[in-house]
């Protein structure tokens, strides 16, 4: 098992978070998060002396890990990372890889997805409250769609697919749904100029590419505090009347993994 260094340095000063309590979130909450992270290429993004100093997305792995090679748009190739134990993760904490964005294949075929996704991202004043009905609208055209909060901004809704499909497809999906939210409803937009955002929410549709990545279910967040990108049930989102609402600290995830089975998972079984 990996042996931290410097188990006591603060990695969220606001909250005094230290790399020992990441590491004891990430054992805690391992078997909920193992299904969204195992056989998937990793982007981790590393701050190795905590979230107020240098960070930068890795996606050339390091540390040892084993890899499994995507082609970049250029066609150059990338080495991303593969967490396949408790242990691989711990590894990445220690090097300051606290948040796990895995990219949306599974298994050697890195060109087909197991998911369309839909990244709501609402631009101040606008906030998550706003995009509770963008989500629903998401969920009524697919119903078997499943949201998470992003632990920051915004929601992340999931559409789980029968088998994977090419990007080419998974993409073509999301646009045509994120032109017709914005057509639809008020407050939306599915254009990604900063100049139109403003009050909005942007559905981000363009996250359905092969070397794209959204952060991972029960996934740490770098803010000045230790959030977490949370799995919903539908009508914890219904219910939800106040930012504050959606909102989750570790300590919170832990509990709730604890009380009561993650209300989703992912359509594809893991690999043993």
């Amino acid at each position: 098992m990996t042996r931290l260094t410097s188990p006591d340095r603060v990695l969220w000063p606001e909250a005094g978070f230290t790399k020992r309590d990441a590491a004891g979130y990430y054992r805690g909450v391992w078997a909920a998060l193992a299904p969204h992270v195992l056989d998937r290429p990793l982007t981790v993004f590393r701050f190795p002396e905590g979230v107020e100093g240098p960070r930068w997305y890795m996606t050339q792995c390091r540390g040892g890990l084993r890899t499994r090679r995507v082609p970049a748009r250029t066609g150059r190739p990338q080495d991303y990372c593969l967490v396949e134990t408790l242990d691989d993760l711990l590894r990445l904490v220690n090097m300051g890889g606290l948040e796990l964005h895995p990219l949306l294949s599974r298994g050697p075929d890195v060109d087909r997805a197991t998911h369309v996704v839909f990244d709501l991202d609402p631009g101040p004043p606008a906030d998550v409250v706003a995009c509770v009905p963008v989500a629903l609208a998401v969920r009524a055209a697919f119903p078997r769609a499943l949201v998470k909060t992003s632990g920051s901004l915004g929601l992340h809704v999931f559409v789980p697919l029968d088998e994977p499909l090419p990007f080419a497809e998974t993409k073509a999906v999301a646009r045509d749904l994120a032109r017709r939210l914005a057509h639809e409803l008020e407050g939306v937009t599915d254009r990604p100029a900063r100049t139109l955002r403003p009050g909005k929410v942007f559905v981000d549709w363009n996250q359905n590419d092969r070397t794209k990545s959204l952060v991972a279910p029960y996934s740490l967040r770098a803010l000045p505090w230790p959030t977490v990108s949370t799995p919903l049930a539908w009508e914890e989102l219904e219910r939800a009347r106040g930012a504050g609402d959606l909102l989750f600290l570790a300590g919170d995830v832990v509990e709730r993994v604890r009380r009561s089975p993650p209300p989703w998972s992912p359509a594809t079984p893991i690999r043993t």
